[in-house]
């Protein structure tokens, strides 16, 4: 299975404590059965549209949502998410994470991609959200419990 995810990131390549709609840009990897490789960068040109109207714009998810699902992403990897979530439930898997060098987190996703591929391949109605916390994928229940 393909699996592609979009790191958000800011200009200096790096994680930030912002929500992945505001990140500067995008870093996409693709998994080729036995490594994540760099396939290519995409400015976030949609991170301040609509934003003056509302923050957390529909808008602004939705555009994003359709540039990331028209470059093959499944999921999303961010130290945030804001309320978009529930859109962005509906077409990727939402990742958690807590580094802030991507090139550090890659060796850990590479632990996890059978739990990512079940995940993508059991979905109905929308994706849970995961975390990557000290080595450590969960994933998140709605009453806020954690599971493996």
């Amino acid at each position: 299975m393909q699996i592609r995810l979009a790191f958000a990131v800011n200009l200096a390549s790096q994680f930030e404590a912002k929500h992945f709609g505001d990140a500067d840009k995008y870093l996409i990897f693709e998994w080729n059965n036995h490594e994540f490789v760099l396939i290519t960068e995409k400015i976030n040109r949609y991170k301040n549209y609509d934003e003056n109207k509302e923050h957390g714009s529909q808008k602004k998810g939705s555009a994003i949502v359709n540039m990331l699902k028209d470059s093959g992403v499944k999921a999303l990897v961010s130290k945030q998410f804001g309320k978009n979530i529930q859109i962005v439930n509906r077409h990727f898997i939402p990742i958690i994470i807590y580094n802030e060098n991507p090139m550090e987190l890659l060796p850990v996703l590479k632990d996890y991609v059978k739990k990512i591929e079940n995940a993508l391949n059991n979905n109905h109605e929308a994706f849970k959200t995961c975390i990557i916390k000290n080595g450590e994928f969960k994933t998140i229940i709605k009453n806020n419990n954690f599971m493996g």
